[in-house]
């Protein structure tokens, strides 16, 4: 493939990933499509400003053979980054979307023998039960998701599978056991290992990058129920406090967007990764309270965090990424969170009517059950 001869799919191209992942790919000279069906959740407005205009744009859906037919002629190397996301109420829509979605879009590939020559696929951390932590009698263990009857009583520890032990959180590595806790993360199970199974049957080389929490400009304001620092920023915009689940002590391994972009495209470029999960993080755990610091201080509006004892089941604890696999293809992240965090304020100060879509929401995963309250112990 020659530098210009390079044509890429990016299907969920409009989105906050996909479409970074559409301008480095064409500052890079490669040739451009992006395929996406505008979800009303994030895409409110309907089509955004910031597609690339140098990209070819169908607004289309993943699921419509098609229309997945048409986006993938002429295509050397797919960037998967479709999906429908969050902590949404849904079932049937996350497995038919993802799930579904990605296994037709193979079957398609296969059936018609077109001559793609690589996938990346968008994973996530989602994909892990809990993070992995270190036991004081047992070392290096992989606890299991922590059960609701405990979450109940305002027990928010991880403990050793073996002895019940307290464990200290220590990074994840692609290793640990895979299930996905929540409908969301099962089926991120289900595209990753359906697309790197599919990959060893075929021949055709895949990876798939399990993304850590990836925020940055183009994250949607509109969808409340993704992307944390989001949601902080809207509430404080709003002169609201940022709600923190659990005691806010949770940690997460945040990456901004534009690195998670050059993830993919040395993804695409390497063979060292071919076959394999890899995690795309920093490599450092955050508390989401020091996020709402964070946020808080860069954009200069001091609202003390509502904590409710609330909590979400399923949620992990804690989740730093051992980034040592993509580290070892010549990856390393540029952007630090403080300067990540600014940049987004930077954006979001230049969009209109920045509105606080959380507590409606926030009333709706109530009302499904996704969201629960601690239950005090009788007296």
């Amino acid at each position: 493939m020659s530098k210009h001869g390079k044509r890429a799919l990016v299907t969920g191209g409009a989105g906050l990933i996909g479409s970074h992942v559409t301008d480095l790919l064409v500052g890079e000279g490669w040739k451009v499509r992006v395929l996406d069906n505008l979800e009303p959740n994030t895409h409110k407005r309907g089509k955004p400003a910031w597609i690339n205009p140098n990209a070819g744009f169908i607004e289309g859906d993943l699921r419509d053979r098609e229309t997945i037919t048409a986006a993938l002629d002429k295509i050397d190397v797919v960037f998967h980054q479709a999906a429908y996301g969050g902590y949404m109420p849904e079932i049937a829509k996350f497995v038919h979307v993802n799930s579904l979605g990605t296994a037709q879009m193979l079957e398609v590939i296969r059936e018609k023998h077109l001559p793609i020559r690589k996938i990346v696929v968008a994973s996530s951390q989602a994909v892990y039960s809990e993070g992995a932590g270190e036991c004081p009698n047992h070392g290096l263990v992989f606890p299991s998701v922590r059960p609701v009857e405990q979450l109940r009583k305002g027990d928010w520890e991880v403990r050793c599978p073996s002895c019940g032990a307290i464990t200290k959180s220590v990074p994840t590595p692609e290793n640990a056991p895979v299930a996905g806790e929540t409908v969301y993360g099962l089926t991120k199970v289900d595209q990753e290992r359906l697309v790197l199974l599919w990959g060893r049957q075929v021949g055709t080389p895949t990876v798939a990058l399990r993304y850590s929490c990836t925020y940055g400009p183009r994250q949607s304001t509109f969808n409340p129920y993704t992307g944390v620092i989001a949601i902080f920023c809207t509430r404080l915009l709003n002169n609201l406090p940022p709600v923190l689940y659990e005691d806010g002590e949770q940690t997460r391994d945040f990456s901004f967007v534009e690195d998670i972009a050059r993830a993919n495209l040395l993804a695409a470029e390497t063979d060292k990764l071919d076959g394999l999960p890899v995690n795309v993080g920093s490599g450092c755990g955050v508390t989401i309270r020091e996020i709402a610091k964070e946020v808080s201080n860069a954009l200069k509006i001091d609202i003390e965090p509502e904590v409710n004892s609330e909590f979400r089941p399923g949620e992990m604890r804690h989740l730093t990424s051992d980034t040592t696999r993509m580290g070892s293809a010549g990856y390393e992240s540029h952007v630090d969170l403080t300067e990540g965090i600014q940049r987004y304020i930077d954006w979001i100060r230049t969009q209109t009517d920045i509105r606080d879509y959380f507590s409606e929401a926030e009333k709706i995963l109530r009302n499904k059950g996704i969201v629960h309250k601690v239950q005090k112990a009788a007296r």
